[in-house]
Order: C-alpha cells, then sequence, then structure tokens
C-alpha cells in the first residue's frame, strides 16, 4: 500500500482537468513519443458527447508509474448536473487535485466539487492552472482558494493545503507563479509527497465498495471500486452484498487493473488498489464486492438527491419510426433501467400509463445528454420539460428546491437580468464588479431557473454566464409565469414552403426552414402574442395561367431560432414534446389533435377553477 497513491482531480468546468491528465500520462512515460494517443489532446474524453460539449461526463479512471508509485487518478465531471459521478469517484480516492483557473478563481462548481472532496476526508493539493493566460493573477487566485476552504469549513490539516502554479496545456508546474517553462516535475512529487497511501487494511478476505459498473461482451458486468480489505485473486469465491443482505454469488473471473488509459488483466490485487471485478450476472453501484458473505458490507454514503423530473414517452407521432429503430416501450425502458443501475445519481421508474417513464435526476443537462445518448444509439423518444421535485416537511407544508444562483454579465445589462431574476423568485444576495462585467450571487427556485438560461443569453446578447448549485429546500415561493409567448402549431401535413414562412415569419420566429416535414400538431415557430396559433406552413402560391419569370423568386426569410436539445427541453410548455430522433429534433404539442387539445384546457381550466 505503501507505493500506492489514489488521486482525483477536481475543479469547475472548463478550468483544465482533462488536460491536465493528459499531460500527466504524457510526461509519466505512460506513453511512447511515437503513439498516436500521445498526440491527441482531450484523451480521457473518449465519449463523443464529450468531446463535442468539450466537458467531462464521465468519471474515468488510469493510472501511471512515477519513482516506483503506481498513482491511479480519476477524471471527474466539473458539471453539478454530474455531481454523482463525482462522489462515488470520491470515495475510491485518497486525495485530491483541485484545479482553478488562474484568471477565473473559484467558480460555482469549484464550490460544489472542492465540498464533496472535503466531506471524504481527502487531502488537497491545489493547482492554479494556466498563469500563461491574458490577465491572469496566480496570487489573487490563491488567496480567493483560500477564503473558499475556510467558507468550506476545512479541518487545520486541510487548510494548510501545498500548491503550485501551473499551465497544463504547456506542460509545466513551479512553486514560481512567473514561470512559463519547465515540466511537472514540482507536481509529481507534491503528489507522493502530500498524498498519504490508501485508506485500506491488509488481513484475510477482500472487501470493495463497488463505485462503478461497465459491460464487456466477452466477460459481462465490471465492477470498479478500491479493495479496502485483504487480497483479491482470480477464482476467489465472489458474493455481492446490498444492506447486509447478499445479493449474488459466484467466483472472480477476471482482475482488471489500470495502465495508462488501458485495462491490464492481472492475477491478484491488494488492499488500496482500485481494480475491475468481473464474475457476477448483474452487480450495483454501492454494493459491498467480499469473499465471505458473513462479512459486513461497507457503508455507501447517500448521494445528493436528485431535483427535477422529466418524462420518456414513446414516440406516437405521424412520422414514429421513419428514423430510428428503437421505438417500442420495452426497447425505451431497457435503456433507461440499465442507465439507472449504471448511474447512481439518476433514477428512473414506470408509471400508470405503459408508454410513459420517468426519470428523475440533478438537472436537465444530465438528463439531456441521455436523450442525446440514447438518440445517437438509435432510439426515438418524447421528452418533457423538466418538472420539480417537491418535499413535505413534519407538518405536510410542501417545500420546494431552492438553488444556489452564480452569474456573470456585462454591466449595461444588470438591471434587466436582476428584474428577469425578480420575476423567477430569484433574490440577489451580492453582486461585485469584475472589470467591465459585474458578478450576481442569487437565490431562487429550481422551477424558476428552468429557462432562464435561454433568457439570460437574450438579455445580454450571448455574453451572460450561469452556473448554480442546489441549496436547500424550501417553502414554496409562489406561482412563477411560464413562457411568455405562444406558439405556431401546423394544422397541415407536408413538407414547409417558403411562400408559407414568408408570411408567418411576420407573426414571429420560426423554427422550420422550407422542405422540412411537418405533421398537425408539430410547432412550427414561436407567436409574438401570448396565444397558440394553429397555421399551415405548407401552403402555396395559386398559379395562374400567366406566369413570370420570377415567380417563387425573391423570397426573404429570416434566420430560424435554432434550438440544442437542452435549450428545446427548457423551451417548451408542460403541454409539450420535445420529439427525438436520430437525425431529428421537433416540438410537438402533446395532444396533436387541434380540436382534442381545446376539449382538454377547457377541462383542465375547469379543475383549476372548482380548485
Amino acid at each position: 500500500m505503501e507505493q500506492i497513491r489514489n488521486i482525483a482531480i477536481i475543479a469547475h468546468v472548463d478550468h483544465g482537468k482533462t488536460t491536465l491528465v493528459d499531460c500527466l500520462l504524457k510526461q509519466s512515460g505512460t506513453f511512447r513519443a511515437n503513439q498516436a494517443i500521445a498526440q491527441e489532446e482531450r484523451i480521457m474524453d473518449s465519449m463523443d458527447l464529450e468531446r463535442e460539449k468539450g466537458i467531462t461526463i464521465k468519471a474515468k479512471n488510469a493510472a501511471f508509474q512515477y519513482r516506483d508509485h503506481h498513482i491511479n487518478i480519476v477524471d471527474t465531471p466539473g458539471h453539478a448536473d454530474f455531481g454523482g459521478e463525482v462522489e462515488r469517484s470520491l470515495s475510491m480516492i485518497d486525495g485530491v487535485l483541485l484545479l482553478v483557473d488562474a484568471k477565473d478563481g473559484p467558480q460555482a462548481q469549484t464550490r460544489f466539487v472542492l465540498r464533496k472532496a472535503l466531506e471524504s476526508g481527502a487531502r488537497p493539493i491545489v493547482v492554479i492552472n494556466k498563469i500563461d493566460r491574458d490577465h491572469a493573477r496566480p496570487d489573487w487566485v490563491h488567496d480567493q482558494v483560500l477564503e473558499l476552504f475556510f467558507a468550506l469549513d476545512a479541518t487545520e490539516e486541510q487548510l494548510d493545503f501545498p500548491y503550485v502554479y501551473a499551465s497544463a496545456k504547456d506542460g509545466y508546474a513551479s512553486h514560481d507563479s512567473n514561470a512559463r517553462e519547465g515540466d511537472m516535475t514540482p507536481l509529481f512529487d507534491m503528489i507522493l509527497e502530500h498524498v498519504p497511501p490508501p485508506r485500506a487494511e491488509a488481513g484475510e478476505g477482500y472487501q470493495l465498495a463497488v463505485a462503478n459498473v461497465d459491460y464487456s461482451d466477452y466477460l459481462g458486468r465490471i465492477a470498479f471500486g478500491k479493495i479496502r480489505r485483504g487480497t483479491i485473486q482470480v477464482g476467489d469465491p465472489l458474493h455481492s452484498l446490498q444492506d447486509e443482505q447478499e445479493t449474488a454469488a459466484g467466483k472472480v473471473t477476471a482482475l482488471f487493473q489500470f495502465e495508462g488509459l488501458k485495462q491490464i488483466q492481472i492475477e491478484e490485487a491488494h488492499a488500496g488498489d482500485i481494480v475491475g471485478v468481473t464474475g457476477l450476472p448483474d452487480v450495483l453501484i454501492g454494493e459491498t464486492l467480499v469473499d465471505n458473505p458473513e462479512r459486513e458490507a461497507l457503508p455507501f454514503k447517500p448521494i445528493d438527491p436528485p431535483t427535477i423530473k422529466m418524462a420518456f414517452a414513446v414516440n406516437n407521432g405521424p412520422f414514429a419510426g421513419q428514423d430510428g429503430k428503437k421505438v417500442t416501450a420495452r426497447q425505451i425502458w431497457d435503456r433507461l433501467e440499465r442507465e439507472g443501475r449504471a448511474n447512481v445519481s439518476l433514477q428512473v421508474a414506470t408509471t400508470d400509463e405503459s408508454t410513459v417513464f420517468h426519470v428523475t435526476g440533478r438537472g436537465s443537462m444530465q438528463i439531456a445528454v441521455l436523450v442525446e445518448q440514447m438518440r445517437r444509439e438509435g432510439y426515438e423518444v418524447l421528452v418533457s420539460r423538466p418538472e420539480v421535485l417537491r418535499q413535505q416537511d413534519a407538518n405536510g407544508k410542501w417545500l420546494e428546491p431552492v438553488e444556489k444562483v452564480f452569474l456573470e454579465v456585462p454591466e449595461e445589462s444588470v438591471g434587466d437580468v436582476m428584474e428577469a431574476l425578480a420575476n423567477r423568485k430569484g433574490n440577489v444576495t451580492n453582486m461585485a464588479p469584475a472589470g467591465d462585467r459585474m458578478t450576481l450571487e442569487a437565490l431562487a427556485p429550481t422551477r424558476g431557473l428552468i429557462g432562464f438560461e435561454v433568457e439570460l443569453l437574450n438579455l445580454t446578447r450571448g455574453e451572460g454566464l450561469m452556473s448554480h448549485l442546489f441549496h436547500e429546500y424550501a417553502p414554496d415561493s409562489g406561482e412563477i409565469p411560464g413562457r411568455r409567448t405562444g406558439v405556431l402549431v401546423s394544422k397541415e401535413t407536408g413538407a414547409v414552403t417558403a411562400y408559407a414562412l414568408e408570411q408567418l415569419q411576420e407573426r414571429g420566429r420560426l423554427l422550420v426552414v422550407p422542405g422540412d416535414k411537418v405533421y398537425p400538431g408539430m410547432i412550427v415557430g414561436e407567436n409574438a402574442r401570448d396565444n397558440d396559433l394553429p397555421v399551415n406552413p405548407i401552403r402555396s402560391k395559386h398559379l395562374t395561367n400567366i406566369r413570370s419569370q420570377g415567380d417563387g423568386k425573391g423570397i426573404m426569410l429570416k434566420a430560424p431560432l435554432a434550438l440544442s436539445l437542452e435549450r428545446a427541453l427548457e423551451y417548451i410548455a408542460p403541454d409539450e414534446y420535445v420529439e427525438a430522433t436520430p437525425s431529428t429534433l421537433r416540438l410537438r404539442k402533446k395532444i396533436l389533435d387541434e380540436h382534442a387539445r381545446k376539449r382538454a384546457e377547457k377541462a383542465q381550466s375547469a379543475q383549476t377553477a372548482g380548485v
């Protein structure tokens, strides 16, 4: 154990975690200089979505050798929506590298991931990264980090954190903030000196807490975690425990250890090692693997509860099955259930309707990533607008989740942003200048933040930045106005024409372009007024016997409103769905028939009035 170090990389989004891991792997000699992977950037971000979005979504393991030490390293997500990945990763490690941007300083997610690390008892090393940036202020950032440690009630040992100044992109670390060359040796040495050996013990038998689960077509489920006690060998008895109850039994068929990014098969592993174990057909995150079912299960710390819920439904639209191959309720449920087993911070459940399922998570981005993954796997699915999860206190009073919001906006937009927050029941608690911009801190109900990012970008001409963290459950803050505009709803089936759109764009912003296929109940644009308006987007110009050479030409259309999947989910109203297929995103009403929709609205109004 003395020759093992288990560490995690934690930071706010885009502060350089993955780049730092790349650098450590390359400089440790894990990759030969002529290996193709050594020439890549962000090699830890293996998912297509991670590379496209520039963020880490799934926590990943790697390892390298340095001065006869085996160093296991975990790259964790920085976005709070993927906090479950962070929490289960921290169960395996004994130290963390906290990365902080030398210009921006600690941000919202910095607070979140550091709080989790300090609560886990991990020893921190602070890496003030990107010191080569223009207008970097590393000494100021160091002071801000220290204040954050105090605010999070760090222990005296944690407050005495070592730190280095670095540029992961250029591959150097130094104790001097003015350094602009060198290598990562100071950071390597700091890891060996300040990160303790694993919190584990030798002894008979073994105990391993499952922190992650993967799947192999050849070996089945692979359970990853740190050996808390004893030694595991291939062929040993294998039992899984959950709340002291045995859930499955078998034998260890294979053991894996990390070497660089590769999983290397080994015959034996010892206390403190982070390994993968196969031999059980089914195993869940949080279970304990043991050699004897009489041994006690290791405690599993519950993670923060989910705060939002979204419905996943079978696509019942006219174009269902034309794009995707996986469209049935059984196929969708199997995929959701599989995700729920592998993602401890996400929960799935059936409903009274056989074609509708509920998915709960930390935030809309987390669930949007799942939808995007399903699209790429050939699924078609309808997804609802996010809905907050409420709780009841001891007196039966309903409480709702409240978020702490961090904003950075242009100075001239402060008034508009504060007004928008107030309309969403947000309360600004702090405000401070940051150059020609202002930083705002506020408390706002989670439901008030749904769709707010889109509004923020409009108010700040695309320059506003926002992040938020779960703060507490508090009494309901009252009614919050929903989307202020209605939508343009197609009442016809067919291909959209430029002639029709030219007429419709006077009523609001369009969501479709000529040639797009539409159907009744599909949303084709945003109405400038607050009501929904049925329209005909496929209308064509009536032909006459006399045609001019310029007929059909000269139509000028404004650029359509482009909505990403995340933005679309926050844009839609409670009576609408996002229809997600492998190649298309459509917005539609839940009830497609116009007359049925009106009857449902009248019934809802009558019910509300009766209440």
